[in-house]
Formats: C-alpha cells, sequence, structure tokens
C-alpha cells in the first residue's frame, strides 16, 4: 500500500531527528501549523520559534497567542520601522534585507524543521529540496529524495549553519487544508477573508494590489511605513544620495504602484552605497 502523504512527513521528521530535537520555525500560518502537529505526531522532539516582525496582522499575532501560547515568541534586535531607515530604501521583492534580519533568524547550529512547500512558487522547486545544509556564504542542497543513506549522512553533517528540514515539501495546498480539517485545527480568521497567504503586512511578494488591500485594512501600518520612510529619506539627505523621493508620500506612492514615475533604481540605490 502506498504510503500516505501524512505517513510520509512523519516518517520524514523521524528520519532526521537530532539528539538536540528540532527548532522548529512557526509563523502561525497554515504550512507552519502542519508541521508543528506533525512533530507532535512523529513524537519527536522540537521546539517551535515564532520571529516576532512588529509588522504581522494583528489577527495572526493574536491567533497565535490564543492557540499556541507554549511557541517561543522571538524578538528582532531591530524593528521593521528602524530597519527600513537603517537600510536606507523600502524593502522590495529583489531587494528583501526584511526577510534576512526578521523572518529568517535563530536555529544557527540546529536542524530546523520548515513549512516551505513546492506549491508555493516556481523558484522554490527550483531551489529548495526535502533537505538542506546552510553554511557561511552559501547554501547546498544535499537531499532531494528520501533513499536511507543520505538521510543517514545529512543527519551526521558537521556545518557551522543551519540543517533545514522540509517535511512538507511536496505538499499542495488541498493537502494542507485536509489536514488541518481532519484535525479539527483552528486557523487565523484571515484565510476565511481571502487572504492566501500571512506574511507582513504590506510586503511586496505579495504585489501592489494586496500591499494596498493591506493598508486599506491596517491603516495605522500604513502610518507606521510612513514615519520610516520619512527618517529613511532624513538618513539618505544625510549622506548626501541623491533621490527622486521628496516626501515619504511619494515614496508610498512608488512602493505601493501607485506612481510608477519613480524608478526601480531610486529605491535600491542605497544598497549600493
Amino acid at each position: 500500500m502506498a504510503m500516505s502523504k501524512v505517513e510520509r512527513a512523519i516518517e520524514r521528521l523521524q528520519a532526521f531527528e537530532p539528539a538536540e530535537g528540532y527548532w522548529l520555525a512557526f509563523s502561525g500560518g497554515k504550512d507552519s501549523q502542519c508541521i508543528y502537529h506533525l512533530a507532535q505526531e512523529a513524537g519527536v522532539q522540537f521546539e517551535a520559534h515564532y520571529n516576532v516582525t512588529s509588522a504581522d496582522p494583528p489577527e495572526l499575532v493574536q491567533f497565535i497567542r490564543k492557540h499556541y501560547p507554549t511557541v517561543s515568541r522571538d524578538m528582532p534586535i531591530l524593528s521593521m520601522w528602524q530597519l527600513i531607515p537603517r537600510e536606507r530604501t523600502p524593502f522590495t521583492r529583489l531587494a528583501r534585507y526584511c526577510c534576512k534580519y526578521l523572518k529568517e533568524r535563530g536555529g544557527d547550529g540546529r536542524v530546523v524543521v520548515t513549512g516551505v512547500r513546492w506549491a508555493e512558487s516556481v523558484n522554490r522547486r527550483k531551489r529548495r529540496g526535502l533537505a538542506e545544509v546552510h553554511e557561511v556564504g552559501k547554501q547546498a542542497v544535499v537531499l532531494l529524495n528520501d533513499n536511507e543513506e543520505t538521510r543517514r549522512m545529512i543527519e551526521h553533517c558537521p556545518t557551522a549553519g543551519r540543517r533545514i528540514v522540509n517535511p512538507i515539501i511536496d505538499w499542495t495546498d488541498c493537502d494542507v487544508w485536509t489536514f488541518i480539517r481532519s484535525r479539527g485545527l483552528p486557523y487565523c480568521s484571515l484565510y476565511d477573508e481571502g487572504f492566501w497567504r500571512l506574511g507582513c503586512i504590506g510586503c511586496p511578494q505579495g504585489g501592489a494590489r494586496q500591499m494596498q488591500r493591506d493598508f486599506r485594512r491596517w491603516p495605522k501600518y500604513r502610518e507606521n511605513y510612513l514615519r520610516a520612510f520619512e527618517r529613511m529619506l532624513a538618513e539618505r539627505a544625510s549622506r548626501g544620495m541623491a533621490t527622486s523621493w521628496k516626501t515619504a508620500e511619494e515614496v508610498m506612492q512608488w512602493w505601493t504602484g501607485g506612481n510608477p514615475t519613480y524608478p526601480l533604481w531610486d529605491g535600491l540605490e542605497a544598497t549600493k552605497q
């Protein structure tokens, strides 16, 4: 009898379990819920960590507090509103410094479990495998299949960086929702309102339309970004950096796709200096 995806995911978690237990990356979204409960069903040791970004939807933050109170809330060194002025540019699809500092923190020297799935993007299918080794300055995908020999190799592979296991890498959206509903798990209410991803408010990965929708839903966060843009422009001016932007609102209009007259290089220029 063919093994179900749930059984295979559990088998993967059990096969890679380190002696010190997993560092489980938890965001409160549907995919991280799956890996959290799969780890419980697999009987493996793990610590779940939620990286606080300061820009997550309030509904998501409240959901995590209510339904996953034991998940560790890891605070960033800099908030989103401090990070933008420091980088002197808005983050974009091409310059995603925010993820590095806010979303992808923690787990160094540990075996990390994530809810990454191929179905989320073509790039993930090309670049992400079942298990990976992240070394300083580079990434190596070391396991693309389930053969037993390579499982043992990755489990004992020494590295100064992180080892990552993606147990639901081959799951579809339907697989995810079937698992959640079959277990009767509560989930963030934003999914029922048509939100298909629960990243940071204003994330460019969702596209201009989603960004604008976010700011209609959470106008205070738009104000937070405007204040951060004001400090960013002041920082650029203090360094003598040229820019077409005169006001924070002009930055916002460019950033959300409302004013295409500001070229992309204006926003990325700071990353080169």
